[in-house]
C-alpha cells in the first residue's frame, strides 16, 4: 500500500542546543493504524508538532499525501486531525458548535449530517446540546475527536489519547480507533500504555533521545525480539542449581522453588524435552510447569534500555 505520509531526516534542535530530533525517517502506509512508543522526552510529540507545522522543523522534509507540509502548508494540514494531549476546549461552549466550528476553520461547508454521524459514532450527540465545562474528562477527549474529525482528514494524530481515561473507557476508546480505520483513515498514535499498542496497532515505532530505534509490524517484532520462558516448578525447593543442569542456562525463582528456562520459540530445537529429562536425571521431582510469551512491554523496555545497540542490530538486519 502507498505511504499517505513520508518523513525524511528530520531533526529539530531548540535554542540552547538540545536536539528533539535526530533524523528521523518514517514512511507511514495509508489505512493503517501505526503506535509510535518511547519515555518522556522521547520526541514524539515534537515529532506529532513538526509533522502537523506547529513546531518548524531544523532540517529534513515531510510530504503528507504528496504535499511538503513547509511549501504547500494548507494543503498538507487539510489532511491532517489532531487530537493533543493536553485538553484544550472553551469551556462555555455547546459541543455541537465547537465541533461544526472546527470544520469552518478548514473552509469547509456546512454539513450537519457529517457532523452529527461524528458526533453519534463518539456517543456524543446525546451531549450535543451541554457544554464543555459540564462533560467528564473521557467525554472531553471524544470531543477533541470529533473536532480532529470535523474537516475530513485522511490522517489522525492521536497523542497520549487515553492518558487519565479509566480502563473500561480506554477499551471503548480502542473500539472507536479501529471503526475510524475500518473508515478508511490512517492514525498515529503515541502512548504510554504498551497494552494500548498491543491491542489496536498494525505496526509499532520505538523512539527514544530524538532517534527512532525501528519500527515494524508489530506481529513480526513480537516474533522477532520475543521470548518465552518455562517455569519448572519443583516440590522441594534448592539452594543452587545442580551440576547437572548447569549447562541450560536456568535461574532459580521463587525462593528456590522454581527454576527458569528462557528459550527461543523460533529454534529448530528449544532444549525442553533435554531439560527435562535432566532435571528428572539430577534427582529433582516437577510439581508442575508453566510457560510465559514475552509481551510488547517486555520488548519495548529491552529495546529502550538497549539503545544504540538494538537500532544498529536492525539496520544490520536489513541490509
Amino acid at each position: 500500500m502507498a505511504a499517505i505520509l513520508t518523513i525524511r531526516d528530520l531533526r529539530k534542535t531548540y535554542d540552547g542546543g538540545f536536539q528533539a530530533l535526530k533524523g528521523v525517517s518514517l514512511d507511514i502506509e495509508e489505512g493503517e493504524i501505526l503506535a509510535l512508543l518511547g519515555p518522556n522526552g522521547a520526541g514524539k510529540t515534537t515529532l506529532i508538532s513538526t509533522i502537523c507545522g506547529i513546531t518548524t522543523a531544523t532540517s529534513g522534509s515531510v510530504s503528507v499525501g504528496g504535499f511538503d507540509n513547509v511549501g504547500q502548508f494548507r494543503q498538507a494540514r487539510a489532511l491532517i486531525g489532531l487530537v493533543p494531549q493536553e485538553i484544550t476546549l472553551e469551556p462555555f461552549t455547546k459541543v455541537l458548535d465547537t465541533v461544526t466550528f472546527s470544520r469552518g476553520l478548514f473552509g469547509k461547508p456546512a454539513k450537519p449530517a457529517l457532523v452529527e454521524d461524528i458526533l453519534r459514532k463518539l456517543s456524543l450527540w446525546d451531549k450535543r446540546d451541554s457544554r464543555i465545562m459540564d462533560l467528564s474528562g473521557g467525554m472531553k477527549r471524544r470531543v477533541l475527536i470529533a473536532k480532529a474529525l470535523a474537516h475530513e482528514p485522511r490522517i489522525l494524530f492521536l497523542d497520549e489519547p487515553t492518558a487519565g481515561v479509566d480502563v473500561e473507557l480506554r477499551k471503548d476508546m480502542w473500539e472507536i480507533v479501529r471503526e475510524l480505520k475500518a473508515d478508511g483513515v490512517t492514525i498515529i498514535l503515541t502512548t504510554h500504555y504498551i497494552e494500548e499498542a498491543e491491542a489496536i496497532a498494525d505496526r509499532v515505532g520505538v523512539i527514544t533521545g530524538g532517534e527512532l530505534l525501528l519500527v515494524e509490524e508489530k506481529e513480526q517484532l513480537m516474533a522477532r525480539m520475543g521470548q518465552k520462558q518455562l517455569e519448572v516448578q519443583l516440590t522441594a525447593p534448592v539452594e543452587a542449581i545442580p551440576e547437572a543442569l548447569s549447562q541450560h542456562n536456568l535461574q532459580i525463582v521463587h525462593g528456590g522453588g522454581a527454576l527458569l528456562y528462557t528459550y527461543d520459540a523460533r529454534a529448530e530445537r528449544t532444549g525442553i524435552t533435554t531439560l527435562l529429562n535432566d532435571v528428572a536425571q539430577a534427582g529433582l521431582v516437577l510439581a508442575d510447569v508453566q510457560t510465559r510469551e514475552s509481551s510488547l512491554e517486555d520488548i519495548f523496555v529491552g529495546l529502550v534500555s538497549g539503545g544504540q545497540a538494538v537500532k544498529d542490530a536492525t539496520a544490520g538486519d536489513a541490509a
